[in-house]
């Protein structure tokens, strides 16, 4: 089942004139308005937040607007800029699928289909779209459906600031949107709302006929979108330098074993062309153009650049069974949506020297399957505080030369959390005679430490005179665990004396 990400940009062209003003831009809490003509009218086309809590409208006088509102700030709006940056803005959002493309004036559609396990699932994918974009000081609302009618709807009516549609739900909870969010001409909506209709449902119900004798055939094919019962193509946006190759069929095409077989002939095309540009692929985008109008995509990416064919079209071929050619496919088209630079290198010889384990490829299978962010290795990062010294980095990130302590054993496994036990333990410096975890009580029989682990005092003021004293205990049944005390076991400002379960011995 297709679905879709539709992101609605509630304050695009002012979020664009703040950014494009850069230190220059006014406070947050001043209004900000952009005026152009309609006719010989000087009225409002955008309006940021503050605006729109100050009273003003899309749609109203200029010379009211500043009349309302004291401090009001004035700029010219450019359709044309905006529009530009939108397709920017899309370019950007090929991070997250193959398929993406503007919505002008205020939006960006992506078709996810196959791709939003690869982010961490939908839900995940767009709070992370949208946290992205403010962090740059867009304004941005996301909701994901089963179309792009039903998508656009939700972001404007449902998503705060994200809204995610189980799939095949989409054509039921869409009847309880107003009927302002069909994309119909504005004089539409006001005649529709005239004759009592206010919401989709209601539009649903009634017979078609009538309804497109009244209003032309617009209004039966936004419903059907909406609905998910018409397909709506998403042409998607290509960067100006983008390495692409393309097959056409006479014939439509829709075996899998066709499809693998031309699948390594763009491939081997794209790696010559790839190799005259001195560049290996890390994101390749294979798209499906079916004779519905449909686009299918297999999106695949590497860890490092890549330029061996073999290794390629086997990446591609695996996901081959993800797409539904329907009545056939009649042109596909391979693209390098993400590259870098590769050198030739030059083979080593096992006489000379030992050649170097090259485990990228099984990286790239593993990521490819279960998603790029589920696959990390641990590094050492400097820190004394335990749960801090560990941070997750690629698979293939150089090694830093970071080193854990080794002045104490770690234990193989630290827990997320350190856990409360209960304890028998004469203070302040010796190790406890039992402890209680998860309801199991045991009796320590071997002990060393305390190894005394100091706060980062130079980051929070709480941790100014905090410790912790670790040790290394072992229960009767031989089980190796490293616990320690919150606090010195004197001063109480130092910690709390409880004791906790941090990590278990291998």
């Amino acid at each position: 089942m297709p679905r879709v990400v539709s992101l609605f940009l509630p304050t695009w062209p002012t979020d664009r004139v703040r950014r494009n003003l850069g230190a220059a831009a006014p406070p947050a809490e001043a209004p900000l308005l952009l005026i152009g003509r309609e006719g010989r009218r000087r009225v409002v086309l955008a309006a940021d937040r503050a605006a729109l809590r100050a009273g003003l409208h899309v749609g109203m006088p200029a010379t009211k607007a500043q009349a309302l509102v004291k401090g009001l700030i004035v700029k010219d709006a450019e359709p044309a800029g905006d529009t530009q940056a939108l397709e920017r803005l899309a370019l950007w959002a090929l991070r997250y699928a193959p398929i993406v493309a503007a919505d002008p004036p205020d939006g960006l559609v992506i078709d996810t289909t196959g791709a939003a396990h690869l982010h961490g699932g939908e839900g995940a994918m767009v709070k992370t779209m949208v946290e992205r974009l403010a962090a740059s000081g867009i304004a941005a609302r996301a909701a994901i459906a089963d179309s792009w009618g039903s998508a656009y709807a939700f972001a404007r009516c449902a998503a705060r600031p994200v809204f995610v549609v189980p799939p095949g739900e989409s054509a039921k909870a869409v009847l309880d949107l107003p009927i302002a969010v069909l994309r119909l001409p504005k004089d539409m909506i006001d005649a529709l709302r005239v004759l009592g209709f206010e919401r989709i449902g209601e539009l649903a119900s009634k017979p078609r006929a009538p309804l497109t004798h009244r209003f032309g055939p617009e209004l039966g094919r936004r419903l059907d979108q909406a609905l998910g019962r018409l397909n709506e193509p998403i042409v998607p946006v290509r960067p100006a330098d983008l390495v692409e190759v393309r097959r056409g069929f006479a014939e439509p095409i829709g075996a899998a074993e066709t499809i693998a077989r031309y699948t390594s002939k763009l491939v081997t095309q794209l790696c010559e062309a790839l190799e005259a540009k001195g560049l290996g692929a890390r994101r390749l985008d294979l798209l499906f153009h079916c004779v519905d109008n449909r686009i299918e995509a297999i999106r695949i990416g590497t860890a490092l650049p890549v330029r061996d064919a073999k290794r390629l079209t086997r990446l591609l071929c695996d996901k081959i069974e993800t797409v539904d050619p329907g009545f056939g496919i009649e042109l596909m088209s391979l693209a390098v949506t993400l590259a870098e630079p590769l050198s030739p290198r030059q083979t080593i010889s096992s006489l000379i020297e030992e050649p170097e384990t090259d485990v990228s490829g099984l990286i790239d299978t593993l990521a490819n399957r279960v998603g790029e962010s589920r696959l990390y290795r641990f590094a050492p990062f400097a820190s004394d505080v335990p749960e801090r010294s560990v941070q997750r980095v690629a698979p293939t990130a150089p090694i830093t030369g970071e080193t854990w302590p080794d002045h104490w054993p770690r234990p193989a496994r630290l827990l997320p959390n350190p856990e409360s036990i209960e304890t028998v333990a004469l203070l302040p410096d010796h190790p406890p005679v039992t402890f209680t975890w998860r309801g199991v009580r045991r009796r320590v029989k071997r002990a060393d430490g305390p190894e005394r682990v100091f706060g980062e005092w130079w980051k929070r003021d709480a941790e100014l005179i905090a410790v912790r004293d670790y040790f290394q205990v072992e229960d009767e049944a031989g089980e190796r665990f490293w616990i320690y005390r919150a606090g010195d076991g004197e001063d109480p400002d130092t910690g709390s004396h409880r004791w906790f379960l941090h990590g278990i011995f291998g």
